[in-house]
């Protein structure tokens, strides 16, 4: 497996756990809430139907009290039915509380139940009694017997009020025992994402750094291939000089001068036949004229090689003298401007100077089919600057450039300077060195 897919597949499982922690988290919260909200409901629910009973206790106390001790039959007759509809509320509130009943409740319950029956059992006979059964027996009634039952029914009461209290202080136990579990989950959740989260950074960091070494060691290995190259074009191109200035001056030395004995013999040959012997003396001189223009083949030959002006007269002669031979065989006129220029260049620069020239009027006149060029060189403090600018078709440079402009850069860029060109279609195009050199101190002229 690869290291990409090991990197997607670890960073995806730790977004995956991360969504998880979240959606637990949510979940249990959400559970908390809902059973503190639940237990909470269901204790205040419970608290309303005891406080219901209680008060609706005293109450029926009191109408039972206004019953017995009420002289008019007719408020005797209201308290009787206030106190039956007051049975049928306590009921109801009792079916209303043992809805959703703790277990632990229902004893205590069951035992209010059975209190309220024999409460209102007791009350049944009481509530048939005449008027002067109520005034001697009414008082003693309520001393005796209502009174410490309703006593003992608000104790019932309240002791389920007390269980209810513990079933709430359970509830919120319960409670908080979920969110310490859940605070346990979480921590070990987070625990486990941390330790999985630090193995995978620690897996990258070293992939990472490990692809960085690599990718180090790979830049070296460019830069120094590079360098390589660089040399071994540098060594090419001065083999390449070394090897035209050998030729041309094996041109001109041996087959030039060869040649020219020729032309010399053939002239002493020609001196010594008999003047009456045209046809022959007629051949000689196409002869003389065929080894005349070979002569004049040779000697281009070996100036279009290298120049013997470059090396004896200097960079501007030979400069003038390419602009001179590019007009003459062509129609582009070449303008020089090099006039403050100084011959105290070095081979390498000289040489530099001169192929860019040559090969940016070569390209003029065969790509851009210039009329007019103009070659500028200036020699200012520390470097020197060549600018060859033409009004032919152009091109766009930065996609097209042949092996010749990368001859042109090679050179350059060997010598530190800079190259540059610029051209777009149907506006000419310019071409700019510019050269690092070390100032040479003037020489007095004695």
């Amino acid at each position: 497996m690869s290291s990409r897919a090991v990197l997607w597949i670890g960073f995806g499982s730790l977004i995956v756990l991360m969504i998880l922690i979240a959606s637990s988290a949510n979940r249990a919260l959400a559970r908390i809430e809902a059973s503190n909200s639940q237990i909470r409901q269901g204790f205040l629910q419970r608290d309303d139907q005891l406080n219901r009973v209680r008060s609706q206790l005293y109450r029926a106390s009191i109408d039972v009290r206004d019953y017995l001790l009420h002289a008019d039959p007719k408020l005797a007759e209201l308290r009787r039915a206030e106190i039956e509809q007051t049975r049928r509320q306590i009921a109801v509130a009792i079916a209303q509380y043992r809805k959703d009943l703790p277990p632990a409740e229902s004893s205590a319950v069951d035992e209010l139940q059975r209190a309220l029956n024999e409460y209102f059992s007791l009350l049944e006979p009481v509530l048939h009694w005449d008027q002067q059964t109520r005034e001697e027996q009414g008082a003693n009634f309520l001393r005796t017997q209502l009174f410490p039952r309703r006593q003992q029914l608000l104790q019932l009461s309240e002791r389920i009020r007390q269980i209810d209290s513990r079933q709430l202080d359970f509830g919120e136990t319960r409670v908080a025992k979920v969110f310490a579990d859940f605070r346990k989950e979480i921590v070990l959740t987070a625990l486990l994402t941390i330790a999985f989260g630090l193995g995978l950074a620690v897996l990258s960091i070293s992939r990472v750094q490990a692809l960085e070494r690599e990718s180090e060691m790979r830049y070296r290995q460019v830069v120094q291939a590079r360098e390589e190259l660089h040399r071994l074009s540098a060594r090419l191109v001065a083999a390449q000089e070394e090897e035209r200035r050998a030729l041309s001056r094996e041109l001109h030395d041996e087959v030039g001068q060869s040649m020219s004995a020729l032309l010399v013999e053939l002239g002493n040959l020609a001196s010594a036949m008999p003047p009456d012997n045209g046809a022959l003396t007629e051949r000689l001189q196409r002869i003389k004229r065929l080894a005349e223009s070979n002569v004049g083949v040779i000697r281009n030959m070996s100036l279009l090689l290298r120049p013997s002006m470059l090396d004896d007269l200097g960079l501007v002669p030979a400069l003038k003298w390419q602009a001179r031979e590019t007009a003459r065989r062509t129609s582009m006129k070449v303008r020089v401007d090099a006039e403050d220029v100084s011959d105290d260049l070095p081979d390498d620069y000289r040489t530099c100077i001169y192929r860019v020239v040559q090969e940016a009027l070569h390209n003029a006149t065969r790509h851009s089919k210039a009329a007019h060029a103009r070659v500028v060189v200036k020699r200012e403090q520390g470097q020197i600057s060549v600018a060859i600018e033409d009004d032919g078709t152009g091109f766009d440079s930065r996609h097209d450039k042949g092996m010749g402009i990368l001859g042109m850069e090679e050179r350059v860029r060997h010598l530190g300077g800079k190259f540059h060109i610029e051209s777009q279609p149907g506006h000419g195009t310019k071409v700019s060195i510019l050269l690092p050199v070390q100032a040479v101190p003037a020489v007095t002229a004695v």
